[in-house]
């Protein structure tokens, strides 16, 4: 298979998978960590009107949510990719750090929260998932080859 046909695939693939990390942590959050009573996390105004109730222990599904679907599709994208591994592995923290920005205007949440999410969850976890990626498919960093 051509290098460029791996890569879009690459990336494809670690966008799906890492969407449907996130996703799956976020469904099943709750019922790990319900939120206080009353509040409807189903709507942002919901969300709006009682985040004023929510505990640190609260924001723990979705810091991880975020984290370990970056990771995961981070993690997918270098170990499908052709060439350029680690690069298409950044691409996948780049465009879920870019969610996570446009979540932050979005969604209500505190100050802290969103300071620890984008600074931790992304970026930090792209990086992570190149070491993994590097040691799972004992690649050496090759400078001709990209990865």
């Amino acid at each position: 298979m051509k290098h460029w046909i791996r890569n879009i695939a690459a990336v494809l693939a670690g966008l799906v998978v890492g969407s449907v990390v996130n996703m799956a942590i976020v469904t099943w959050g709750p019922s790990l960590v319900p939120p206080p009573a009353g509040v409807d996390v189903t709507t942002a105004e919901g969300l709006a009107a009682g985040i004023h109730l929510f505990e640190p222990k609260h924001f723990l599904a979705p810091f991880l949510a975020h984290a370990l679907g970056t990771l995961a599709g981070a993690f997918v994208a270098f170990v499908v990719a052709g060439r350029r591994k680690a690069a298409l592995a950044w691409v996948i923290g780049a465009v879920f750090l870019a969610g996570g920005i446009a979540a932050a205007f979005m969604i209500p949440a505190p100050a802290w929260f969103i300071a620890v999410d984008l600074l931790f969850a992304y970026l930090p976890m792209a990086w992570l998932a190149i070491l993994a990626g590097r040691r799972v498919t004992g690649g050496a960093r090759l400078p001709s080859s990209g990865r």
